[in-house]
């Protein structure tokens, strides 16, 4: 039983890594690579209405997830909702760092986006002298349907397009969702976050030992909202005042 079960998963998992490897090859061939695209990074945006921008870098090696290198950022001091100037930021910051690091880098790094998205990229490979990392954008057709993505080369005009059968086509979506997946819980843990704060502040008293208090005594901000006076002054440092202050406050 044991052999046979170990016979099935060498079986599984080699059919899983010529899988992987057909999806390479296909990439390279499709897309005219000069070379086997082993190590691939892809970046995505995500804010809501332009507030608690988060940038994503995904990490995919031999054609498959390595989410022991995958970094988020928070994006500092970009207009709102300047997904252009975010994405700069995130890719100046990525590979200033791995190149400050003597680290690997990407055969392949692919945007989500559109030729602005691209431009900003392409910009900050040059700066960096990075012309040896392949770069692509990936967007979405004018009816934004699954396999009419659109793909933009920084040499090229015309966006290129792929068969939706593509095996290439389909790991670069699977590259693109997963970036697009890592940016999406980040943004919504710092939004989280921050709103689980923020009805708290501006209370006088309350200071973020306090709050941070307050929180883990309660278990979250909902529980909160529903206690008393008296079940407030049982947080360690909230007297009888302050607990009415803070009732008052979120009442």
């Amino acid at each position: 039983m044991a052999n046979r079960n170990l016979k099935e998963m060498l079986i599984a998992k080699l059919a899983s890594k010529n899988h992987h490897q057909k999806r390479m090859q296909c990439l390279m061939d499709e897309l005219s690579l000069d070379k086997l695209p082993l190590r691939m990074e892809c970046f995505d945006i995500s804010h809501f209405q332009g507030e608690n921008t988060v940038a994503s870098c995904v990490v995919f090696e031999q054609g498959q997830a390595k989410k022991a290198d995958y970094r988020r950022f928070n994006i500092k001091d970009v207009a709102a909702g300047d997904d252009y100037a975010a994405i700069e930021q995130a890719v100046r910051r990525r590979y200033e760092r791995l190149v400050k690091e003597e680290a690997k880098l990407p055969d392949l790094l692919i945007i989500d986006g559109g030729k602005g998205q691209l431009n900003q990229a392409q910009k900050v490979l040059e700066e960096l002298e990075l012309e040896q990392i392949t770069l692509i954008s990936v967007a979405k057709g004018s009816d934004r349907k699954v396999g009419m993505e659109q793909i933009f080369f920084p040499s090229e005009a015309i966006a290129r397009r792929l068969e939706e059968d593509s095996l290439a086509l389909h790991l670069i979506q699977a590259i693109r969702d997963e970036a697009h997946r890592f940016a999406i819980t980040g943004h919504r843990g710092k939004r989280d976050k921050q709103r689980k704060v923020s009805v708290l502040e501006g209370i006088p008293g309350v200071g973020a030992k306090r709050r941070r208090a307050i929180i883990q005594h309660f278990g979250g901000l909902q529980e909160v909202k529903r206690a008393g006076v008296s079940d407030l002054k049982q947080v360690e440092g909230i007297s009888q005042s302050l607990a009415q202050v803070i009732y008052d406050h979120l009442h």
